[in-house]
């Protein structure tokens, strides 16, 4: 069997710092400006960690990748012999990403890893697409800022387990999974303009692989309100709230006539507006010293409460306001659209995932909560 494993060294680079995305290498030097630190390397390690753990790959299995930061180094670090069949440069573009899926193309590989966000999933797309060789098994690793595509597991470790079932020989049916992506420029506007480019073959896991996010239905804003006049009302005096992103959370900024940052994180204090569009240096700086919660929601179809579009929230924000302090809010219909899955916690850190799991009440009405799973 031979795997092609690569990485997008600056997928998600711009979570932290806010800027949305990290498509372009305008937004990639403006990211590293702003001192966002990579950590697509360090994710796909929990992936390669989880599928080998601290044996050596047999003789049957052949690792494929790219030099350097695109591959090569995480491989290195976990001491699992590979192969470098492409070589980047240190700053790696979508043009190299697409490249390597071709000498993995020509190298016959029997199953394509990435790691990365929707832009990468594209880039593996096009090249898949272009070659008519949609059919060859891929799992994504999520790395980045905008994870919308069904080709993603829903957690790096989760992306392990599952090149781990497959070395190990465990027979696993296929399925069409379709590619997403967001028009990067319309989000920092505050608007989701997405649609689906095409589909890739996954392996079929409902466990273990992301479905596609669901966005909120019509008949559901007054429940929405419902949960927002519920956190307004609850509210305490000389609290710093983190308002997350999402539709659900903008009510609440809404009914209080604050300014809202629909994809970003604000924070309001005695309900006013303290700042905009945070990013997590922001955070951290503006919270010291105060007592802090977060008011969050889930993604509906897919159960994430951290690591999608809100890597502001980073493991040491959460760390700093503390488990106790998160407030989730949702509507019934969203929480029912998990079909029993437990909500997911992605952070990057899996200490602090571990540390986060448990029963945790979900604000679902106006008096009004659910008790469920995070995982």
């Amino acid at each position: 069997m031979k795997i092609g494993i690569v990485v997008n060294p600056f997928a998600g680079l711009g979570g932290a710092v806010a800027l949305k995305g990290s498509d372009g290498r305008d937004i990639v030097l403006e990211a590293l400006s702003r001192g966002a630190t990579p950590k697509a390397q360090l994710r796909a390690a929990v992936a390669m960690k989880a599928a080998f753990g601290d044996n050596r790959p047999s003789d049957e299995v052949t690792l494929v990748t790219a030099s350097g930061d695109m591959g090569e180094k995480v491989l290195q670090s976990l001491n699992l012999p590979c192969q470098s069949v492409y070589q980047c440069q240190p700053d790696s573009t979508a043009d190299d990403t697409k490249a390597v899926i071709n000498r993995f193309v020509e190298l016959n590989v029997d199953l394509i890893v990435f790691a990365g966000g929707d832009g990468t999933a594209r880039d593996v797309l096009d090249v898949l697409t272009t070659k008519t060789l949609t059919s060859i098994p891929v799992i994504g690793i999520p790395a980045g800022v905008k994870i919308h595509s069904a080709v993603y597991a829903s957690t790096p470790t989760q992306a392990g387990e599952l090149i781990g079932l497959i070395v190990s020989g465990k027979a696993m049916s296929l399925q069409e999974a379709q590619v997403m992506d967001l028009d990067e420029q319309a989000f920092r506007q505050g608007r989701v303009s997405s649609r689906c480019y095409g589909y890739l073959t996954v392996p079929v896991d409902d466990s273990r692989m992301q479905l596609i996010k669901q966005g909120g239905l019509n008949h559901e804003d007054l429940i929405v309100q419902d949960i927002a006049a519920e956190v307004i009302e609850n509210m305490e005096d000389d609290v710093y709230y983190l308002v997350g992103s999402g539709s659900t959370t903008a009510e609440i900024m809404h009914q209080l006539d604050l300014k809202n940052t629909l994809l970003g994180v604000d924070i309001i204090c005695n309900r006013e507006l303290v700042a905009s569009d945070v990013d997590e240096k922001s955070i951290v700086r503006l919270t010291e010293g105060h007592q802090a919660k977060m008011v969050i929601t889930i993604i509906g179809g897919q159960g994430h409460l951290f690591g999608r579009g809100n890597q502001q929230l980073s493991s040491t924000v959460i760390r700093q306001v503390g488990r106790e302090n998160i407030i989730i809010i949702a509507t019934g219909e969203k929480i029912q659209s998990l079909d029993k899955r437990p909500m997911i916690s992605d952070t990057g850190d899996t200490q602090l995932d571990r540390q986060l799991a448990g029963l945790y009440p979900v604000v679902t009405g106006y008096q009004h909560k659910t008790l469920y799973r995070l995982e």
